[in-house]
């Protein structure tokens, strides 16, 4: 397992090692969801009618979702990494919160970032909604402002020392050596270009799509004949490149963007106190903002949002809608992560066995009849989307190679999953934006749908 060579390096002992450490790690991951499910079932939410039932409970329903999530499954057990740990942390993050346990789940996020640091971008909620409800909380009429200042300091010095003693934990050792800016270069190397090499499925999947459609076009109308132009972007590396015909890219600008993006949700937040579930919703948009508009974005990311807004599904039922579509086109941009003929099969099942208990248990919970002409919570344009997901799978793994396209276009079955994906994304986000800054405080604080 030890004897690692630079080519060709071929160890079961490592297979092995890699396969148990991530069911072991998963653990994690069902405490976390167990923490989750026993909030909701000590919550004071309306309760559903099928409260009572064993399997088709909220709480049971959440649990399944969790633990049955087809994008963990395909990235950690069969592509290989520990996402199930860092999102079991999440979790007890997420749960401790909703308990209004503020300093337990402000260091158990801090573990988390110091653990992965993609969930930089979900800090400002944290910042957000502990500074709003935890710090400095309302002062009532007649309270003197001294006493209520100074508990607020106090209460700000507390968080700010659970999270920095984490923070000192994890990078004093690299500041005694002198190695801190080497750590800040690693965690953050803007010199890999906009995009991964398969592009995630956001905004500028849909951005570079729409450069090469330009390209492509610009050149068959004699518009672009003397031009050099570079395939970079297709070329399956991972680099800094410029587009062809749109402007490029800067890490500024996509700064700027994720910004934007998330600055009405926390506006939201911050005007909206002591409602843990809008610091959930909160968390979901500020990781489609990241998502949609970040720097450098994997596509497994896309995990950052559904795994909190199954939480969300099994109470709401305008959210079990998003969660819904945003869960089936999500896991399916995962497939190109596995690739191999073996792995086509497995992928596909696993898909379609999450989607159908999604579908199926959501659709019972809120009492939602099924049509055969339709998918259950989505309208007739949506379920026409997801109809679309078939063919597109079919062309990608059996078509394109007929077709005699995998030589002259290899990256296209990418290019193609990535910019189908990035629509549903994309509508799915806006969805639940709207649904959010939307929402009534009044309608929305204790009913269940």
């Amino acid at each position: 397992m030890l004897d690692i060579k630079r080519l060709n390096y071929d160890s079961w002992q490592t297979v092995y090692f890699q396969r148990f450490s991530v069911i072991l790690t998963d653990l994690v991951y069902a405490y976390g969801a167990y923490e989750c499910c026993k909030y909701l079932m000590k919550s004071s939410l309306r309760k559903s009618s099928k409260w009572g039932s064993q399997w088709a409970s909220p709480s049971a329903v959440l649990a399944l979702l969790l633990l049955g999530n087809a994008g963990l499954l395909m990235v950690d057990h069969i592509h290989f990494q520990y996402n199930g740990f860092l999102f079991g942390i999440m979790l007890i993050s997420l749960s401790r919160m909703l308990q209004d346990q503020y300093l337990a789940s402000s260091f158990w996020f801090a573990v988390l970032l110091n653990l992965k640091h993609i969930f930089l971008y979900v800090s400002p909620v944290y910042f957000i909604y502990l500074l709003r409800n935890y710090c400095f909380q309302k002062r009532y009429p007649g309270t003197p402002f001294k006493p209520w200042f100074l508990q607020s300091l106090r209460q700000l010095v507390k968080l700010g020392l659970v999270v920095g003693l984490v923070f000192l934990v994890s990078f004093g050792p690299f500041i005694a050596m002198g190695e801190i800016k080497q750590v800040f270069s690693r965690l953050f190397p803007f010199k890999r270009g906009l995009s991964h090499a398969y592009w995630a499925p956001n905004f500028w999947a849909l951005y570079n799509a729409a450069d090469k459609a330009i390209l492509v076009i610009g050149k068959k109308a004699g518009y672009f004949q003397s031009a050099n132009f570079s395939a970079a972007m297709t070329g399956g590396l991972v680099q800094e490149y410029e587009h062809s015909v749109l402007p490029s890219i800067m890490p500024r600008t996509t700064f700027i963007f994720v910004f934007l993006s998330i600055l009405p949700a926390l506006l939201k937040l911050f005007m909206a106190p002591k409602n843990p579930l809008h610091f959930v919703r909160c968390l979901v948009l500020c990781a489609f903002g990241s998502f949609m508009f970040g720097w450098h974005v994997h596509e497994k990311a896309v995990l950052l949002m559904i795994v909190p807004l199954s939480l969300l599904a099994v109470v709401w039922k305008k959210e079990a809608e998003v969660y819904l579509l945003l869960a089936t086109v999500g896991h399916y941009s995962l497939f190109p992560l596995l690739f191999t003929t073996f792995e086509i099969p497995l992928k596909a099942l696993l898909l379609v066995m999450h989607s159908m208990y999604s579908y199926i248990s959501l659709s019972n919970l809120f009492h939602i009849p099924r049509k055969l002409s339709l998918v259950p919570f989505v309208s007739r344009l949506e379920s026409l989307y997801l109809m679309g997901l078939l063919p597109l799978f079919l062309y990608e793994n059996i078509f394109h190679v007929l077709m005699g396209f995998d030589k002259r276009y290899p990256f296209l079955p990418l290019m193609m999953t990535s910019s189908y994906c990035a629509i549903g994304i994309t509508y799915c986000w806006l969805k639940y934006y709207w649904h959010f800054v939307t929402m009534s405080e009044v309608i929305h604080k204790r009913k269940a749908y």
